[in-house]
């Protein structure tokens, strides 16, 4: 006799909502074992996570000292993840990333190759001052953040699950870097900029990290709990309307679309992957701020991060001393109008 699915969508929706009801909890416990350790920060900390429970990567762009470190290192103490941080040097090789193959020779004198992983087969990998490192060893990580296994040697070697890159870049120094590939870029779900702190932030960064002790984060969650959220997203509902505003707003940021501003400031805009990430973001920061389905409200807060490193201005537009995020928030502007 087979088996008779339940197609009952009343109770599929109630499983979800029960599923997002213990999915809150679990994200208000992260929230604030962060809030013990990373004072301030808010949108950073949010936009982060956000990146992490849509199952994707985050590159924080800031200025040095802005505990960009600090906050990788504590999502993966809190969120249970494996960790390692790579340092993006101009002599870093592929081979320092991924592994590489060494020869063994056993006592009978055979001899065979045997594959040493590299630090990226974690699941939480810091790429710290990504842009310093040469075009040939950014390529290394294309592959493993795209299709989650890398090739060495032509053998296909799968990385562990889940696995999330979060990269940082200094904005100002710029001697001896190399510019990220925009397929490289493309591929992180986020662009989150780091601001400096608040005043009572930062009057709380002094008191608390200059004594003799310094506190700790402690695990909130597993791997396989975050991975069922991250599943949980992705069944999560989305409005025709939201889905419209998405459609609108990224197609509206590629030049030869209808838009005035777009077609006189931008170069090349966002493809398809900026849609993809968008849908995804939104449905994390419903579930991030309680709610069971996204707005639009969330397209309009999550525009910038979601497209700005997806977008280039011509020359004229960067001569006269704009930036991406300005014709961004015109194109926000125009959703909010309809």
């Amino acid at each position: 006799m087979g088996v008779v699915e339940n197609t009952d969508p009343a109770l599929d929706e109630k499983a979800v909502i029960e599923t997002a009801e213990a999915a809150l909890d679990d994200i208000a416990s992260i929230r604030r074992e962060i809030g013990t350790v990373i004072f301030g920060q808010q949108n950073v900390v949010e936009q982060t996570i956000l990146a992490v429970l849509s199952g994707g990567h985050a590159l924080l762009v800031g200025v040095p000292g802005l505990a960009k470190t600090k906050l990788v290192g504590t999502l993966g103490t809190v969120l249970g993840l494996t960790d390692n941080r790579i340092q993006f040097t101009p002599d870093l090789m592929p081979s320092d990333i991924l592994g590489s193959e060494v020869m063994d020779q056993d006592a009978d004198g055979k001899r065979s190759f045997r594959f040493v992983a590299g630090p990226i087969f974690t699941q939480l990998l810091m790429a710290d001052e990504i842009n310093r490192a040469s075009p040939r060893t950014q390529s290394a990580l294309l592959q493993a953040m795209q299709e989650y296994h890398v090739t060495v040697a032509g053998t296909h070697h799968n990385l562990p699950e889940p696995f999330h890159v979060l990269a940082t870049q200094n904005p100002l120094e710029q001697e001896g870097t190399y510019p990220l590939p925009e397929a490289q870029l493309d591929r992180f779900l986020m662009q989150v900029d780091v601001l400096y702190p608040e005043l009572e932030a930062e009057r709380r960064i002094l008191l608390e990290t200059t004594g003799l002790e310094e506190k700790q984060a402690a695990p909130v969650i597993t791997a396989s709990r975050l991975q069922e959220i991250q599943a949980l997203v992705r069944r999560m509902p989305v409005s025709e309307n939201v889905i419209d505003a998405i459609l609108k707003l990224v197609r509206s940021a590629r030049p030869g679309n209808g838009n005035e501003a777009t077609d006189r400031h931008v170069a090349w805009g966002p493809g398809p992957r900026a849609g993809q990430a968008m849908m995804l973001c939104v449905r994390a920061r419903a579930l991030y701020d309680g709610r069971l389905a996204p707005s639009v409200d969330d397209v309009r807060a999550l525009a910038e991060p979601v497209l700005q490193h997806r977008m280039a201005l011509t020359f004229a537009a960067r001569a006269e001393g704009m930036h991406v995020r300005d014709v961004i928030a015109g194109l926000v502007t125009d959703l909010s109008g309809d």
